[in-house]
């Protein structure tokens, strides 16, 4: 049990999910680093459908992605993806990614 703004919650505080590295790939997929210590990768294609993200689709503005308070973000700030959907829908490194 842990104790936070005066509320009582069950089980043991989790330190907050945080990009600390991030990488544009080929193919829309970005490498990223946690404050796990772990390494993976993300697939965006399936989200460049989404209004909210079809701006990625120019690889220009793709490759413009950068680290803010732990997001990753692109176009001064106006797009980002939370780590934690990153980080549960990304698969660990292995080998060559061709970066």
């Amino acid at each position: 049990m842990y104790i936070k703004n005066g509320i009582a919650y069950a089980g043991e505080e989790k330190p907050m999910l945080k990009v600390n590295g991030v990488r544009p790939l080929e193919n829309h997929r970005l490498w990223l680093r946690f404050n796990t210590g772990e390494a993976k990768v993300f697939d965006l294609t399936p989200l460049l459908s989404q209004p909210a993200f079809a701006p990625l689709a120019d690889i220009n503005v793709f490759k413009g992605v950068y680290i803010d308070y732990g997001v990753p973000v692109w176009n001064d700030g106006d797009i980002d993806i939370a780590p934690e959907t990153l980080y549960e829908q990304s698969v660990p490194v292995r080998g060559n990614l061709g970066a």
